[in-house]
């Protein structure tokens, strides 16, 4: 009989001998191996990051950057859903994803996004590319501006460990004066094209959402987005229907937290019916 902690162990035939000690050190080893390890986790490179990962850009102003209030699901990573970070860096995607403004930053709708397609694809890994800016117009997304500039750069960094599946465009708050209502669709249209070319994707899926019916002066801006996916190939549009604003001042502008993750729902939904399963994808 070998002693192993509090148990005893009946081995016939095995009397006292290195053994002994040997036998119940392994059969303990082996009890103590986590359970995590029965998944295969995602493949790492020599330069950081797992590899063959969707990628996907999000970009526009605040309502992509996230600011709703962080809550306690929104830090709970999934474990094939990761982000780049402000350093080139990917980590476990958790809420602030963005990092735009740090004293503002919060819950936006890529965690959810990057959730749903996740679970829809168990052999999908998702890497999400935050490079959006809180109160930024349109023509500050112009080929060759700063924020332009960075998006291109940070995506294509993205880019040594995967395929660009997808950019995420959420913007408008910034553009509701009639005379940028007037233009936006042709403006949008001209950068999205270049933006494509300049990532090497021509036909790469853009999914765009309205800004929150609660803001104020949203029906013209709202009818501008709506016309986007007539004007802009493989363009789809997300509705804001139904979800709330956060109360604020001067004006409400930022979804609630609940609405920023059903944003992300319908943001993936959106994006599915643009990529439609390829079952050779992961073979």
């Amino acid at each position: 009989m070998l002693a192993v902690g509090n148990f005893a162990l009946i081995v016939p035939g095995v009397a006292a001998s290195p053994w002994s000690r040997i036998i119940p050190q392994a059969l303990i080893g082996l009890a103590l191996i986590p359970a995590v390890f029965a998944q295969t986790p995602p493949a790492l490179s020599s330069s950081n990051g797992p590899e063959n990962m969707k990628i996907f850009l999000l970009i526009g102003q605040s309502n992509m950057a996230g600011r709703g209030v962080v809550e306690a699901p929104d830090k709970v990573p999934h474990p094939r859903v990761f982000m780049l970070t402000k350093d080139l860096a990917w980590v476990p995607a958790v809420d602030p994803l963005h990092f735009d403004k740090p004293e503002r930053i919060g819950t936006g709708l890529g965690k959810t996004f990057g959730a749903e397609l996740a679970e829809a694809d168990p052999a999908a890994v998702i890497g999400l590319v935050p490079a959006a800016y809180g109160g930024s117009a349109l023509d500050e997304w112009t080929p060759g501006s700063p924020h332009y500039v960075n998006a291109v750069a940070r995506a294509k960094e993205a880019m040594k460990h995967g395929r660009l599946a997808g950019i995420l465009w959420h913007q408008g708050e910034s553009d509701r004066a009639p005379d940028k209502v007037a233009t936006y669709p042709a403006r949008f249209a001209k950068f999205i094209t270049q933006l494509r070319a300049d990532l090497g994707a021509p036909d790469v899926p853009v999914v765009v959402g309205e800004i929150g019916r609660f803001c104020p002066n949203e029906g013209p801006i709202n009818e501008a987005i709506r016309r986007l996916p007539g004007l802009v190939p493989h363009c789809a549009l997300v509705t804001t229907e139904g979800l709330a604003g956060r109360p604020e001042q001067p004006e409400v502008l930022h979804f609630v937290t609940p609405a920023f993750r059903e944003l992300g729902r319908r943001y993936a939904k959106a994006w599915q019916g643009l990529s439609p399963p390829n079952p050779n994808e992961h073979k």
